[in-house]
């Protein structure tokens, strides 16, 4: 595929793109001056500032060198309405190619611009980038990838979940397959349970326009923390490619299911109340401006999950999300089996605690907990922690996204059937919490979740 020359941001006026898209263009081009991307924002709104805010985000990361200043100096914004051919056409017609079309919209909205586009005359090398969720359920999701293969073939279709490209994720493949230690350990007969956690401090922090609708289990667990587990979880690769990788993370989630088959039984969902988180005070979440109360959303989202495959069967896997959570955990942790004997010498293997190895996902640290000493040690036995920072990442996660978009490789990218095993696996929790099968409970705020 022909590398992206101009890339069109559709929705260019939301967070996403100011907050998370622009600044991780921005450390891609710092890291290869060599590029020469058009960057294109669209929004219905008119944004006469589109330049400052490019700007503004490329100075928050630093960001330099030739590739980084030609951008700034052809970023341009055209106003336009997605769902209109007319703008749409506009907007590919005015656009040096190869393009790439990024959807930072809803996918209600992304929907209804491929059904648009679905009678018009699209340029061959046209390529579409498609921000999650994919799709609001496993329907919606079968209809949108139906929808875009009329457009484009996979290969020019990608789905983003810029966890795939966090740094931190990228470390645990590489701690995994990298070293003949850790790889003939990660099966079913040595791991005891794996965790998954993105827990927050923050809040609502006003967007509740999005949030209120959606909810923690739509948010993180059913893109985000299902992509984690698919990565952590696959097979070893034959070959670290487009074609390999995608297709191990798929098997892992056609795999995937609820601990024992009952998702009222796996899953926990609550939702924060007052409190005080960091010193800050949060007020209820009912309380908090745009939320409807009736919706009955969780904030927070906790499901545990079985991989039934040869190597996982009856390992649980526990995927937790919440927002105004104290002290919270972001990490992969595998825990590893307890020792298989009771020696005289030694505690009761019941009382040793287990091995135990995290990976930070925003803090980075790789941490790997032990036991040590014994009954001939004046000390018994002691617990250390090896633990180690990682090497600064050159690009953000997003940057490693877009840089996968425009080079064409979709490594880290979600297939089309990934992306509806996720929402198959989430819509059984739908239903349990809808059904009230799975109760809402309270925490306060600045507290460790519900009980």
């Amino acid at each position: 595929m022909t590398p992206i020359r101009t890339l069109i941001i559709l929705g260019a006026t939301g967070d996403l793109t100011s907050r998370l898209l622009l600044p991780g263009l921005g450390t891609l081009l710092s890291s290869q001056p060599e590029l020469r991307i058009d960057v294109v924002g669209s929004s219905r709104e008119p944004a006469d500032g589109w330049e400052r805010v490019v700007a503004e985000a490329f100075d928050g990361v630093g960001a330099s060198g030739p590739a980084a200043a030609h951008t700034r100096e052809t970023a341009r914004y055209v106003a336009g309405d997605v769902t209109d051919a007319g703008d749409l056409a506009a907007l590919l017609d005015d656009a040096e190619g190869p393009v790439c079309l990024y959807f930072a919209l809803p996918p209600a909205v992304t929907a209804r611009a491929c059904e648009v586009m679905a009678d018009m005359d699209l340029p061959d090398d046209l390529v579409l980038a498609l921000e999650k969720p994919i799709g609001s359920d496993t329907a919606t999701a079968r209809e949108l990838n139906r929808l875009v293969g009329r457009l484009v073939p996979e290969e020019r279709t990608f789905r983003v979940d810029h966890f795939l490209g966090m740094p931190a994720v990228l470390n645990f493949v590489g701690l995994r397959f990298a070293n003949r230690l850790l790889e003939p350990l990660m099966n079913r007969e040595h791991v005891e349970s794996v965790e998954i956690v993105f827990d927050e401090t923050l809040g609502l922090e006003g967007r509740a326009g999005f949030y209120d609708s959606t909810g923690a289990l739509r948010d993180m667990l059913q893109s985000h923390l299902l992509q984690v587990m698919a990565l952590v979880m696959m097979e070893p690769p034959s070959s670290f490619d487009q074609v390999e990788i995608p297709t191990l993370t798929s098997h892992v989630l056609r795999a995937a299911k609820p601990w024992h088959g009952d998702p009222a039984r796996a899953a926990v969902r609550g939702r924060y109340t007052a409190g005080t988180v960091d010193g800050r005070e949060l007020p209820d979440y009912t309380a908090e401006e745009g939320v409807d109360p009736s919706r009955g959303t969780e904030t927070f989202a906790q499901v545990v999950l079985e991989v039934d495959t040869w190597r996982w069967n009856g390992v649980p896997v526990t995927l937790r999300s919440g927002k105004a959570v104290g002290n919270p955990r972001q990490e992969i942790a595998i825990t590893f089996r307890r020792p298989p004997h009771d020696y005289e010498q030694l505690p009761r293997s019941g009382d040793v605690a287990p091995t135990v190895l995290r990976m930070g996902l925003e803090e980075e640290q790789l941490s790997l907990e032990l036991n040590v000493g014994g009954p001939f040690d004046s000390r018994g036995m002691t617990r250390v922690t090896l633990s180690s920072g990682m090497a600064r990442p050159g690009l953000t996660a997003y940057g490693s996204v877009l840089r996968g978009i425009l080079e064409g490789d979709h490594t880290f990218s979600v297939r089309g059937d990934a992306a509806e095993q996720g929402w198959r696996i989430v819509d059984e929790v739908l239903a349990a919490f809808e059904d009230g099968r799975v109760p809402l409970l309270d925490y306060p705020a600045g507290s460790s979740g519900p009980a």
